[in-house]
């Protein structure tokens, strides 16, 4: 399988840099299977790529407020995209730029990462860091980034505790 690792935000915005970090971490230790493009604020800017390589499958890869402690990775349902989970620093909102990437690739899984700060010129928080660190080891062990708890998985886990 061919999987492409498509990752958004802004590196000058704190924890938004999320995305950026994990396109680091993959370009300097890539993970079998997986190519990885990062699409900055303006991810709509190399859709292009995303077509021209053709990938089976897209993993889309951003800071979203889930409500969830920050730090949180979770997939995010297609249908659950156009809420309030995402963090509005980008020219389209993701779910326009999902429906466009789903006009080629045939799969497409939306990760987000729970940020504690997004502010001009702020440092990445650790446990941010610290959970793109834990989803690059994932991918380079194989893991299934399917298999990623949902959003309304892990509010259910936070309530029973």
């Amino acid at each position: 399988m061919t999987g492409m690792v498509l990752t958004v935000g802004n590196t000058l915005m704190g924890d938004d840099g999320a995305g950026p970090l994990l396109a680091e971490l993959l370009e300097a230790n890539p993970a079998t299977g997986w190519s990885v493009l990062d699409g900055g604020a303006t991810p709509e800017n190399v859709t292009y790529v995303v077509r021209a390589e053709a990938p089976e499958r897209v993993l889309l890869v951003d800071a979203a407020d889930m409500q969830l402690p920050p730090g949180t990775v979770c997939r995010i349902e297609e249908a659950d995209v156009a809420k309030q989970f995402l963090i509005t620093t980008h020219a389209i909102p993701l779910d326009v730029l999902i429906a466009s990437l789903r006009e080629t690739v045939p799969r497409v899984t939306f990760v987000g990462i729970q940020p504690a700060v997004v502010t001009f010129y702020g440092d990445m928080t650790p446990a941010v860091k610290a959970a793109v660190e834990g989803l690059h080891r994932s991918l380079l062990l194989g893991t299934d980034p399917d298999d990623l708890p949902t959003v309304a998985e892990r509010h259910d886990q936070t309530a029973m505790t």
